[in-house]
């Protein structure tokens, strides 16, 4: 027992020295100044750079036999812009004069090199971490310096119709996984100097950069230097997608229902803006996360502000409808029929015993069965190919859902009972909503085959004293409903018309809460009608 405890501790310590050894190699970018004699400076990025062979150190002999040290990372960088706006202008200057004290590093100053970004880095772990970002370095000779200019030629995918959001009317463009293309979508939109984009790094491996994206003036500064707060609080070693951010930033990890908005519309981003909302922008993915994020901010969609207000708030009605189908349904059938058959119509309790007179099972476990079958078929439908998913999916639940009845494996009501949740679980606007209610569905069910309405109106409150409890950035999750908001009603439930809705949500917004009031339309006043 005491050699085990022993060789226990033993394992433990090896494993601490290991984890120590690996931290250290992963963080070791010291501020270690650069060195006057170039091949000291060489000699330390090629250790660094060891075993890397995508990075190219070059060393270019000038005219005047003045060396000049070239680093760059193959597949990130343009190597044509290389060769004429950074090697060229370098080989054909007057790169040092005894008079004038100039070197290859003031070419920056001077204007002589033909890029936009430039700048001048003393330390080693600014030339690699430079490199890194899609710079090339240029090390001279007798200066303790470098110079970064960053010539990002990187391939990208084009900007395209997001697939998680389509519209009928509206943009077509989406982000891509481009930073700066992304960034630059938004300012197409929203072309003001209040727009700010504060940059971090994130990652001790990855160095993701992240952009947090907000309107001074409009948003509200306890959110914004709430965001800062917690992006700077993250600690890992790799931020890959926006997801990963979304975790250690949310206010309630175990809840179901989510308090951050993702989204993949430029349009999306500039609305949220304009009502003080912030966002969050990963490099390497399209999907931006918003802060804060409501209940009823979930089942809006883009394009209701882009069809007439009368038409946008039908089709609001019609979702919250349908989210009620899409969460209570099953249950509904399985509590009334098991225990509360009375409520409905004699004739109609007599054609569903005969469809499952030769039904093996109870109503909850076909029910449930069918349910996971359901989800099975669109996950499968989600990770096939485009081309075949969709008719995978589709034939897949007719020939299975037909064969389960004739069978007598389950009956023909509850295919139809699922087959109306699926198709009501679409209508949510936001993807990442639609979970919860999915996974709520089978507690749903569970409560519902033993205790009737009973159980279904117990899970009910409980979801309703949850939802109303949490909070997003500070703001609560039912708003404007709890609390009550009435003047934010009107973009809540229904939507209102453009010209009404002047006033910006209270609970996100600072300072500019009014809109300019717009002007209500109707017919022309006298002396202006159309010739």
């Amino acid at each position: 027992m005491v050699r085990f405890i022993f060789m226990k501790k033993k394992a433990e310590q090896v494993q601490e020295e290991h984890f120590r050894r690996s931290e250290y190699l992963l963080n070791q970018l010291p501020d270690i100044p650069l060195s006057s004699q170039l091949r000291v400076n060489e000699q330390m990025l090629r250790e660094r750079f060891e075993s890397c062979s995508d990075v190219v150190i070059n060393k270019v002999t000038l005219a005047k036999g003045e060396y000049v040290l070239i680093v760059f990372m193959e597949g990130l960088v343009d190597t044509h812009v290389i060769n004429s706006a950074v090697l060229k202008p370098l080989l054909e200057a007057h790169i040092y004069s005894e008079a004038e004290g100039e070197h290859e590093n003031d070419l920056a100053q001077r204007g002589q090199l033909a890029l936009a970004s430039t700048q001048i880095v003393t330390k080693l772990s600014e030339v690699i971490q430079g490199v890194l970002n899609s710079s090339v370095a240029v090390l001279t000779d007798g200066h303790e310096s470098a110079m970064l200019a960053s010539v990002d030629g990187a391939k990208t995918r084009g900007v395209e119709e997001p697939a998680s959001e389509a519209v009928i009317r509206g943009p077509r463009e989406g982000f891509n996984e481009s930073l700066r293309v992304n960034t630059s979508m938004i300012r197409r939109k929203i072309k003001s100097n209040a727009l700010k984009t504060e940059s971090m790094t994130i990652g001790d491996v990855t160095h993701t950069e992240v952009v947090i994206c907000y309107i001074q003036g409009i948003a509200k500064e306890s959110i914004v230097n709430e965001v800062r707060k917690r992006l700077k609080n993250i600690r890992t070693d790799s931020i890959l997608e926006s997801g990963y951010i979304e975790e250690f930033i949310d206010d309630a990890p175990y809840s179901l229902f989510p308090t951050i908005q993702n989204t993949e519309r430029p349009d999306t981003v500039a609305a949220s803006l304009l009502e003080g909302k912030v966002a969050i922008i990963t490099d390497g993915t399209p999907f931006v996360l918003i802060v804060p994020f409501t209940f009823w901010t979930g089942i809006q969609s883009a394009e209701d502000y882009y069809n007439p207000s009368l038409y946008s708030s039908a089709v609001r009605f019609i979702r919250i409808i349908f989210i009620f189908i899409s969460l209570f349904l099953p249950s509904l059938f399985v509590g009334i029929i098991n225990f509360h058959s009375q409520m409905i119509p004699t004739s109609l309790v007599l054609n569903f015993a005969a469809a499952r007179e030769n039904s093996p099972f109870p109503t909850v476990i076909e029910t449930m069965l069918m349910e996971v079958l359901f989800e099975g078929l669109r996950e499968a439908g989600i990770r096939l190919p485009k081309q075949i998913g969709s008719a995978v999916s589709i034939v897949g639940a007719l020939v299975i859902g037909q064969a389960a009845v004739q069978a007598g494996i389950v009956s023909a009501p509850i295919v139809i009972v699922v087959a109306g949740t699926g198709i009501a679980s679409f209508t949510i606007a936001r993807l990442n909503l639609s979970h919860p209610l999915r996974m709520l569905r089978f507690v749903l069910l569970i409560f519902a085959g033993t205790l009737g309405l009973y159980g279904i109106a117990l899970v009910t409150m409980a979801i309703l004293l949850h939802i109303t409890a949490l909070r997003s950035f500070g703001v609560p999750y039912f708003s404007p409903l709890a609390p009550l908001i009435i003047p934010e009603l009107k973009d809540a439930i229904w939507r209102s018309p453009e010209w009404k809705m002047y006033r910006r949500p209270l609970n996100t917004s600072s300072g500019h809460i009014r809109r300019p009031k717009g002007q209500k339309p109707g017919p022309a006043e006298e002396g202006n009608e159309p010739v």
